[in-house]
This record gives C-alpha cells, structure tokens and sequence, in this order.
C-alpha cells in the first residue's frame, strides 16, 4: 500500500530502488508518526472534520500501535511502502472511513517532516541527557583523583606538572560548551511542521496551535513554505551538534589510549575491559577507546555528508532528502553507543599514582625552579637562564617537594567553579529539561 496509491501500478525495480531502506529506518520514526496522527486526528475532530466518534476510534487504534512499537510486534512488511502507508492501512483495516480520513489536510511532505522533526527533537534530549551525565563522571573522577599528578605534554615532551583531576576536569568543561550544539539543534527541531501540507498549507480551517500543543514542540513552523525547508536543515544541525561532541571524545579516547601503553603508564584498564593478541599472550589491548576514536573521526563527517547531499537544492521537497535517513539515523544511534560505553567504562578506570618522582619527569619542575628565584629577587631572564645552564650542565635539582604539597590544589581550584557552570547549563537549558 501507498498513500499515494491511485490504481497505478509502478515497475517493482523501481519501487525497489525508491524505497530504499525506508521499512527499515522508519521504525525509528514510527512512535513519533503515531504521536502526530494522533494530534491530527483531535485537531480534525475539533474543526469538524471527524466526528467525535471516528476521533475515538482513531484514538483507541493509534493506541494499539504504541502498545505495539512498545513490545516490539509491529513490523513494516514488504506491502508497505513506509510505516506512514502501514499505519493508516491499520487504521482503515479496523476503523473503514475513519482510517479513510486520518490523512486530511495533510500531505506525506509534513507527515514525515513531523515525525523526523519529533525524533531529532527527542533525540537531542535523550542525548543531551547522557553528556551531562558523562560530565558528571568526569568531574567524580576529578574530585577523586585532584591530587595525583601526571606529566603535562606538549610536543609529545613532558612539559610541566599536570595532575589527573586537571585533566578529568577539562573535559568536562569542554563537553558543557559542546552541548551548546544539541541546544542549538533542539532549538530547530521544536518547531511543529504539522500543517503545512506540501509546502503551501491547507484551504482547510485547521488549527496548528492545537497540533503544537498536542505533540508538545515549543514552537510553531508558521510558514508552511519555511516549515517544509527543516527537512534538511534539522538533519544538518543534529550531524554538527553529534560532530562536535565526537570532537571531543576522539581526543580523550586519543589521551587514554596513550595513557595505557606501557611507555606511559598512566592508567589502566580492568583486563575484562581490554582484549588480547592472537600470538602475545602478554597483550591487553585498550580496543574499547581506540574504536571510540575511530568512530568519532567518522562522525565528524557527518555534516559534510549531509551538505554535499542537499547542498544544491532549492525550497521545497525534493527526494534526495529521503537519503537523509540513511545517512544519519544509524550514525546518532552508533554515538548514542559511544557515550553509553563511555559512562560504563570511565569509572573503572584505574589512575597510577607518584607518577612524576619518576626520574625521567625531573625536569617537568624547572618552570618553578625557575619561580622559586623570582620569588628571591631574580629577574625573570636571568632566572630562566640559570636554570637552563644548570639543566644543560647536570647541576639541575627538581623542586618536587613544593610541587607535591602545592600543585594539587593549585591545578584544581577550577571544580567548583565548573559544578557552578554545570548548574548554570541545567538551569538555562531547553533540552535538558526541567
């Protein structure tokens, strides 16, 4: 069955090749489909349209497919176009003409951007809510671990003294600043499409507000020509806002798995967490980050993809944008499983202690030999000239002692302030919630 079906019947290669993988991927837009038609249908009922008695019935089979898509028994069979065909073919199936009627004033154009609209918007919640729920681990394991000092690199040099709370903390920080993307991306998904037909509206008396509220957007698409031009724009800032958390977690999953080898030897996994060599049987592989690396350098392709997919198209609907699904839909589902096995693994992570009395980080503590003498009267230039000399000339001693009872807590004042920031995002967000 098609919505558009009108006794004409059309070659199966091609409705093979147009299809595509839509039965497959539209089971991800089925809940949201359901909960627009079931706004459709109140909204038609109130403008006359429907009867009050069809609206309960359409009510009561809309129902019957949540309790479905809940269980898991509904499927899209091959005599389906798409699960927007399947459901009204149910519909009809069980109710006869109020089935019939479910689809006026609504074209298949806003019927599937209001599904897709609704998914991307649930999406950014879902997701957002696992990131604040990874910042919060992050800033647990800097709480923990403020105190125990690393080597800080740069030019893969050690450079000067770090410390594990420093670094769990950063990224926690950073993560705060990449949820502004799922912010901004929720923010163009909470617009209600509903209404605007193919593109240019409806000549009946509908009543789009009831929709919104209905399907609880926080806003309304008022221009029906402007609400068909989210289909691709909604896609695209969901695959900037993914790409640049991905960003993010390439580099920590980069970090860690430097940190496990075993010239560093900063951390360590749980053995259960790692996997082994077919020939080394010594081998305790840090899989798990290295594949969170690669996924998220391929994520972060996402947004070109996209581009170069709609790039050159001009208003209205256009069904490239069907390819939309298969670029996106299994790419968000793949870093859902990132920052779901982020939040399983970080706790475990086990951090090494006294890392820096290693003789080889000496020199990480020149810079406050070098303050050290400032503090005395020293000239700065001078300072770092004697200690450079003294450096080259073997002469050099380390002021570890100063670095051990001053720098956790020099390096850490920072955590309180980005709990504060933490609450200041939980506090202004729209897609966190309330």
């Amino acid at each position: 069955m098609k919505i558009w079906e009108k006794g004409i019947a059309v070659d199966e290669k091609i409705e093979q090749f147009t299809v595509g993988k839509d039965r497959e991927l539209d089971l991800y837009l089925a809940k949201f489909d359901v909960l627009a038609s079931k706004a459709q249908a109140k909204m038609l009922a109130k403008i006359g349209l429907l009867s009050e008695e069809e609206n309960q019935q359409l009510q009561q089979g809309l129902g019957e497919l949540e309790a479905q898509l809940a269980d898991g028994s509904f499927t899209i069979e091959d005599s389906f176009e798409d699960v927007h065909s399947k459901i009204e073919y149910y519909l009809t199936e069980k109710f006869g003409d109020a089935g019939k009627k479910i689809h006026t004033a609504r074209s298949r154009n806003d019927q599937v951007l209001t599904a897709i609209q609704l998914f991307l918007k649930d999406y950014t919640e879902q997701t957002a809510a696992q990131i604040m729920a990874l910042v919060e681990v992050l800033l647990q394991k800097a709480e923990a671990h403020k105190a125990d000092l690393m080597p800080g690199y740069t030019h893969f040099q050690a450079a000067m003294p770090s410390s594990f709370g420093l670094w769990f903390s950063a990224y926690a920080e950073h993560l705060l600043l990449d949820i502004a993307l799922f912010e901004a991306a929720h923010t163009v998904a909470d617009q209600n499409p509903l209404g605007s037909g193919a593109g240019f509206g409806s000549s009946f008396p509908i009543d789009r507000k009831l929709t919104t509220q209905e399907m609880h957007f926080g806003n309304l698409a008022v221009s029906s020509v402007g609400a068909q031009m989210l289909r691709g724009k909604t896609e695209k800032t969901v695959a900037f806002a993914i790409a640049g958390i991905a960003g993010t977690l390439s580099k920590l999953a980069y970090d860690l798995v430097l940190y496990n080898s075993q010239d560093l030897a900063f951390v360590e996994l749980p053995a259960a967490f790692t996997t082994g060599s077919s020939i080394m049987p010594h081998k305790k592989n840090p899989d798990v980050f290295e594949l969170i690396r690669g996924r998220c350098n391929t994520l972060q392709a996402l947004p070109n993809t996209i581009i170069l997919a709609t790039n050159n198209l001009p208003s209205g609907y256009h069904r490239d944008f069907q390819l939309l699904k298969e670029i996106l839909f299994e790419p968000m589902m793949q870093f859902r499983d990132i920052l779901d096995m982020l939040l399983f693994a970080l706790p475990e992570l086990k951090i090494k202690s006294n890392l820096v009395d290693q003789d080889k980080y000496d020199g990480i503590f020149s810079v406050e030999n070098i303050n050290q003498l400032i503090q005395s009267g020293t000239p700065f230039r001078e300072a770092y000239q004697q200690v450079g000399r003294a450096v080259n000339d073997g002469s050099y001693v380390p002021h570890k002692d100063f670095h051990t009872t001053h720098l956790g807590s020099v390096h850490n004042l920072g955590l309180e302030e980005i709990q504060a920031k933490v609450a200041k995002v939980r506090e202004g967000s729209t897609v966190l919630g309330k």
